[in-house]
């Protein structure tokens, strides 16, 4: 049996029920499962991993549950910088032909490992087109190598530019092929038991990217597995009117024909979904995901969070693919989202403690788990933990969770997932993150010019 005793920690955000918060607190764990949460002094003395928490708040590793990992690659192309969501899928869908699987494995490791240096111990990946070879295979061995949670996205697209989609009908797939794979995805990898490393979600790309035959097909799929659905849908006014053009239905109203609401579905963005909408998503239970700078970055709009939590609906956050953000840090997004509901004239649209809320139970409730998002006995041993004494949070240490979300963005102090030391003092425990790094430039270098 291995143990693990965090204490002394300054604060400890439990963000539990309760909202439990304990100064000078800590948490003993066995196993990667946690035993005891509160005080230091009603703690264990002992452990085999001890890790002394003071000048540090601590709260469970965020969880981000919308991302396109293989987009590393891609940021800040200069042909797509000042583009709207079509315009700049279109200017970048060739440039992803040219992916390998290499280059998906490089570019999910860097990714993850981006994320979890922003505290983050629970990611979903949405990967969606498949050249070259490419496998959802790949991006799996970065994640189970760096040891963070991945609820790998199976995503697809079969609908070219030939069939009225927008993609290119290089970088589209028959469908039988695609549900062959989601298949053998979920029979070779998906883990359904408590404190699963693992899990694989069905996840046919967008509206203007799949057909209505392959949306019907993948929910029944998913469902007779057992596992989660996800999409895009209401991202943009274009995807929008592409719906009302091609099927006579709002994106909304789309995915409810085609069974693509319930609480075993979360779509990704919904910035354009109206009040009867947002009812349906409440009484279904179905949820989204906000990704509030990917949204601001390609000029999409506001989705409307607040209205939504009001209105019982399970609201999760992203940082979505790392060419439209351009950035893999999710607590920046917990900032960004804050402050994104404020800038229509309300000072509290959001909360801090409401937009960490997005990132711990939120997440946990959108990808369906019970043993993650909070810190409890009988809960995974997914903790974080950032400094108190930088600069950054200089004057803030008034309300130290408070100062996380609305100081600069912080990197974690300490990752510590299912129980496992990740990162300590702000570094990696065991990966070279500099030839890693050299390696995802050549390939990024590559892929974009075709050499």
């Amino acid at each position: 049996m291995s143990t693990l005793l965090i204490r002394h920690a300054d604060l400890l955000i439990t963000m539990d029920d309760e909202d439990r918060r304990f100064a000078d607190g800590g948490l003993y764990a066995e196993d990667g499962v946690i035993r005891q949460v509160g005080p230091t002094a009603a703690l264990p003395t002992t452990a085999d991993l001890v890790i002394e928490a003071r000048g540090r708040i601590v709260l469970p590793g965020l969880i981000n549950t919308h991302h396109h990992l293989y987009q590393t690659l891609t940021r800040a192309v200069p042909a797509a910088q000042n583009a709207d969501l079509f315009h700049w899928l279109k200017t970048l869908y060739p440039i992803w032909a040219r992916l390998t699987p290499e280059a998906v494995y490089v570019s999910a490791k860097v990714g993850l490992a981006e994320l979890m240096l922003s505290g983050c111990t629970t990611s979903s990946d949405h990967l969606y087109l498949f050249p070259n070879g490419s496998r959802i295979d790949d991006e799996i061995q970065a994640a189970v190598e760096l040891g963070i949670r991945f609820h790998a996205a199976r995503g697809s697209m079969s609908l070219g530019e030939s069939q009225g989609g927008l993609p290119p009908d290089s970088v589209v797939e028959d469908e039988d092929a695609i549900l062959a794979d989601c298949r053998r995805a979920i029979e070779t990898f998906h883990q359904p038991q408590r404190y699963a490393m693992v899990r694989i979600v069905v996840a046919p790309c967008s509206p203007f990217s799949v057909t209505p035959d392959l949306m019907r097909e993948s929910a029944a799929l998913a469902r007779s597995y057992g596992v989660r659905l996800h999409t895009h849908l209401a991202e943009t006014k274009d995807e929008e009117a592409f719906c009302l053009a091609r099927f006579g239905r709002r994106p909304v109203e789309y995915a409810e024909d085609l069974d693509w609401v319930g609480d075993d579905v979360w779509h990704a963005h919904a910035v354009h979904i109206n009040h009867q909408e947002i009812e349906l998503f409440a009484r279904t239970g179905t949820g989204f995901c906000h990704c509030p700078s990917s949204n601001m970055r390609l000029a999409s709009g506001i989705a409307p969070v607040k209205t939504a939590l009001q209105a019982g609906v399970k609201v999760s956050l992203g940082v979505d693919g790392s060419a439209s953000n351009d950035a893999g840090h999710l607590l920046a997004e917990v900032r960004q989202a804050m402050l994104l509901q404020r800038v229509g004239g309300d000072p509290a649209g959001l909360t801090a403690w409401q937009a960490l809320w997005l990132a711990t139970r939120g997440g946990a409730r959108n990808l369906g788990r019970d043993d993650i998002g909070h810190l409890a006995p009988g809960m995974a041993a997914d903790v974080v933990g950032y400094r108190l004494d930088t600069v950054d949070f200089a004057g803030a240490l008034h309300d130290p969770l408070a100062a996380l979300v609305f100081c600069t963005p912080a990197r974690a102090d300490f990752v510590v997932i299912a129980g496992r030391l990740r990162i300590a003092d702000g570094h990696f425990v065991d990966l070279d993150l500099p030839p890693l790094i050299a390696r995802h430039n050549a390939l990024a270098r590559a892929l974009v010019t075709g050499d």
